[in-house]
């Protein structure tokens, strides 16, 4: 049974929220077009341009403590995390991705906010710009739907 609160994009409402992004720089190409798109959606869902603050860093296992700075903020209603990690020959791939997605989830849990975590993790490139465009935008709707789900408070 589909829940009548549920948010679709038609229904996704971003005005008067404030959002954070963290955006590693690794693998640019992909993660500028992640932001794009989720800047865009973003906009599209009514959230204004100054009540988002953009932030880079190196690489994604540097994305959770940026988010976690911008948690201790208290001012954001959600975060949302964009990178690209592109599976290599070695064991770094699982390191990263494994350490970037429990540091991310660390943040929410601990802080209570939302947080959209749009880092990729793909086995090649071609895989990372495939979903780039869609990634990006589905980051933003959660960013809006988990901040009007949480509300203000933190909780349901």
């Amino acid at each position: 049974m589909k829940d009548a609160n549920k948010g679709s994009a038609a229904t996704l409402d971003g005005k008067g929220l404030r959002i954070g992004i963290v955006q590693a720089r690794f693998n640019e190409d992909i993660t500028d077009a992640l932001a794009k798109a989720c800047l865009g959606e973003l906009e599209t869902l009514g959230v204004a341009s100054e009540d988002i603050d953009h932030l880079d860093v190196p690489g994604a296992l540097e994305v959770p403590v940026a988010l976690q700075a911008l948690a201790e903020r208290n001012r954001y209603h959600a975060l949302i995390a964009l990178g690209c990690i592109i599976r290599g020959e070695t064991y770094h791939f699982e390191l990263v991705a494994n350490e970037s997605g429990a540091g991310v989830s660390r943040v929410a849990l601990d802080y209570r906010i939302p947080v959209a975590n749009a880092i990729l993790t793909t086995e090649n490139l071609e895989q990372a710009i495939a979903r780039q465009t869609d990634k990006g935008r589905d980051a933003a709707r959660v960013a809006v739907e988990m901040a009007r789900l949480l509300g203000p408070s933190g909780s349901p």
